[in-house]
């Protein structure tokens, strides 16, 4: 902490309440003394100390996102990770999103602990998974929307997050086998439960590309 001295005048005082008015009011200041040297100590935080104290502000309301394609977006990241950009789970998947290092790998990211650090690349690395997987996926979501498998309602939403989930070969497998052919990781999370905790939403404007790839 570091430690100031503030000396206040007499002089300036009174010349602060004069301009204030207090002198019409008939208020007698002569028998208030001030030292015109006195110190009056206080203390501030330096700039680390200011770090520590920093309270973070709780929202005090929830944005609508609605089925709009940045709502998918976030509920799914928000199953993933509750949303948070630094969080590594203990198999070792990253992010926002919770990608491994070898999905990472294949659309152009080789280095996890940078991945970690930036929020644009797994912004930009959702996006570039995503597309593959609807371009993998793209004769099932013709065949397969607005079919029930599985007990199931199929959903082009639906299918590109279980594919998130479980990878686009497995959802292929749960399509076409009826939803015989299940899938579920190590939390216990299922494709279907995927297919369904996230139907409805609209993804339209996601790009079907197999070479999609994170340049950044």
């Amino acid at each position: 902490m570091k430690i100031k001295s503030l000396k206040i005048s007499l002089s300036l005082v009174v010349l602060a309440l004069i301009a204030m008015g207090f002198s019409s009011s008939g208020i007698d200041l002569s028998r208030y003394r001030v030292n015109d040297e006195l110190e009056l100590n206080y203390t501030v935080p330096n700039q680390s100390e200011m770090v520590d104290l920093f309270i973070p502000l709780t929202p005090q309301f929830n944005l609508f996102l609605g089925k709009s394609y940045l709502g998918f977006r976030e509920a799914l990241a928000f199953k993933e990770s509750q949303g948070d950009y630094l969080t590594v789970n203990p198999y070792g998947y990253l992010g926002k999103y919770q990608f491994g290092k070898s999905t990472l790998h294949s659309i152009g990211i080789k280095n996890p602990e940078n991945f970690l650090k930036n929020s644009k690349q797994q912004e930009l690395a959702f996006s570039a998974y995503t597309s593959r997987n609807k371009w993998i996926l793209r004769n099932d979501i013709k065949r397969n929307i607005g079919k029930t498998v599985g007990g199931v309602k199929i959903t082009e939403s639906g299918i590109l997050a279980a594919a998130h989930l479980a990878g686009a070969g497995a959802v292929q497998n749960f399509l076409r086998s009826g939803g015989v052919q299940g899938f579920e990781d190590a939390n216990g999370a299922s494709i279907r439960y995927y297919l369904k905790m996230f139907s409805g939403y609209d993804v339209s404007n996601i790009i079907a590309n197999s070479k999609a790839k994170v340049t950044m």
